[in-house]
């Protein structure tokens, strides 16, 4: 077991139609590799909003903090400023730079011919369509995970996605990313260019948009190189 320094934690942040399960098959790895491990609930009502729910989060913590992002919560973590945070996880997910929206990087190139058309209810939320999680949400994922994932499905804010982004972190702060070469909702060309822009430490799996159900093991493997590199004694 690595020696990591006291209360270090690992702060999970869901994306997008996601909650803090969608962590579920990557928890007690990092937990059995001597970490504590939070899975940070956020609203996803806007942007600020989801900042402010991560930093209450980190606030409760009395070690130092990775903070690891899936999809959309690369844009949250990116905005929470705390000098516990010793570095920022990617797992395919998305990285505005200050000023830019999360739309903006996510709709930089292409969308995959299988990515579901998006637009929010009367509400302003976005849901995604039954047929898009078996099709390009988590096309790796077996039938009964499938029906998790769907029945457990929470909306984002339109506003989430439209509101500009603070001064980064992750350019201060050590940075990891996780490329899912077979991500049919963020392609990988915008994976990549996000990774390089942020000068991240890249690594690569042959996983969908939910490598943490899907393809765990690579998760894993980046979140302990990462909290070896900035939380070890």
């Amino acid at each position: 077991m690595m020696s990591f320094q006291k209360d270090a934690t690992v702060v999970f942040v869901h994306g997008a139609w996601g909650d803090g399960s969608s962590w579920g098959t990557v928890i007690n790895s990092i937990s059995e590799a001597g970490l504590k491990v939070v899975c940070a609930p956020i609203p996803m009502t806007t942007l600020s909003d989801d900042i402010a729910a991560v930093q209450r989060v980190i606030e409760r913590i009395d070690g130092p903090v990775l903070l690891v992002g899936h999809a959309y919560a690369g844009a949250v973590i990116a905005g929470a400023e705390d000098s516990k945070v010793k570095g920022l996880v990617y797992i395919t997910a998305l990285a505005p730079d200050e000023g830019e929206t999360v739309a903006e990087v996510f709709y930089r190139h292409t969308p995959h011919s299988e990515a579901p058309q998006l637009a929010p209810d009367k509400n302003g939320y976005i849901w995604i369509p039954h047929e898009a999680f078996s099709k390009a949400f988590a096309q790796h994922a077996k039938a009964d995970e499938l029906v998790r994932l769907e029945a457990v499905q929470r909306p984002i804010h339109v506003s989430c996605i439209q509101e500009k982004s603070p001064a980064p972190a992750w350019k201060k702060k050590a940075t990891w990313f996780l490329i899912a070469q077979e991500d049919r909702m963020i392609v990988e060309k915008t994976q990549r260019f996000m990774a390089e822009r942020m000068n991240a430490t890249i690594r690569s799996a042959p996983a969908d948009h939910t490598p943490s159900l899907t393809l765990p093991k690579a998760v894993v493997d980046i979140v302990l190189e990462a909290a070896q590199a900035t939380l070890t004694n």
